[in-house]
């Protein structure tokens, strides 16, 4: 484990980090994880896993606290090529889909952690999805947010489609270069996703503008969509054995309806869903139901 506290990009001290604490580095094969740890390493860690492209900085400080204080030991990461955790050139992805699957064991393995309650949200929950099959030995339970089935489904019935609205979403063309118009496809990105629910423009744009200085390259972060799958997952949703809470929103323009499925498809999983809620973290007007959630299944 290696600390590092600067005057630069990356300082934690600056706004809704600084109560984090430093930013900490786990390094296997030549490769930096960037990540924060808060509370006390004798309560249960939760380990938060981003979205497709997503820093820590969109697991929002306010949030990781609230769940501190609930006794918790919460843990946020930067993806690779995300944050300040190792970025490549972008475009050319120097690593797979199992790469970021294993990467959140790295992190474990820095704080000494056995077993973990994983809360993943869209791509980070199909991560979490692929460790309690590949790694059970490690997931004490899951959370599931704003994610869909990344493994096989007894069910074969088609999942509903994204709204028509996203369309082009993630094509490029709305980004320009430099940190204003990343942060403005950021915002516009986020605001398209809540589906009409909940949007905080000014929280959003505060994160996205914090996310953009902290990464080392913005426009690196799209190398997740074009990695390579790597070495296969092998399960299905039914050989899932750990608790299992699975949170949607009832507005959720990419995933309309997945989290219901996915909660029938894994056996003893609860649903909570949350109104007024899209594909995002859920926002602070739903955290009277969230927390108490969240803190009663990670207990």
């Amino acid at each position: 484990m290696t600390t590092e506290t600067d005057d630069g990009p990356g300082d934690t001290r600056a706004a809704d980090g600084e109560a984090l604490g430093p930013e900490l580095f786990a390094e296997r094969d030549g490769v930096r994880l960037c990540y924060q740890a808060l509370g006390d390493p004798a309560w249960p860690t939760v380990l938060l896993v981003g979205g497709l492209g997503a820093s820590m900085d969109w697991w929002p400080a306010d949030l990781c606290v609230a769940l501190s204080e609930g006794g918790r030991r919460v843990v946020r990461y930067d993806h690779r090529d995300t944050g300040r955790s190792t970025t490549g050139v972008a475009g050319e992805p120097a690593y797979t889909a199992r790469d970021l699957l294993e990467d959140p064991l790295v992190i474990l393995d820095d704080l000494d952690v056995d077993r973990a309650h994983l809360v993943g949200l869209s791509m980070g929950g199909g991560i979490a999805q692929e460790l309690a099959v590949e790694h059970p030995d490690r997931v004490a339970s899951l959370t599931l947010m704003s994610t869909s089935p990344a493994l096989d489904r007894r069910d074969d019935t088609a999942l509903p489609g994204p709204a028509p609205e996203l369309s082009g979403l993630w094509d490029g063309s709305a980004t320009g270069p430099g940190e204003a118009a990343a942060t403005e496809a950021s915002v516009r990105e986020d605001r398209l996703l809540t589906g009409g629910g909940h949007f905080d423009e000014a929280r959003t744009r505060a994160i996205a503008r914090r996310a953009v200085r902290r990464s080392a390259d913005p426009a690196a972060a799209a190398n997740h969509a074009a990695v390579a799958s790597g070495l296969p997952v092998r399960g299905a949703l039914s050989e899932i054995r750990v608790p299992t809470l699975v949170v949607h929103g009832d507005r959720d323009p990419l995933f309309p309806g997945h989290g219901a499925r996915l909660a029938a498809e894994i056996p003893g999983a609860r649903l909570l869903v949350l109104h007024r809620t899209g594909h995002q973290v859920p926002p602070p007007q739903t955290w009277d139901r969230l927390l108490p959630a969240l803190l009663e299944h990670t207990a």
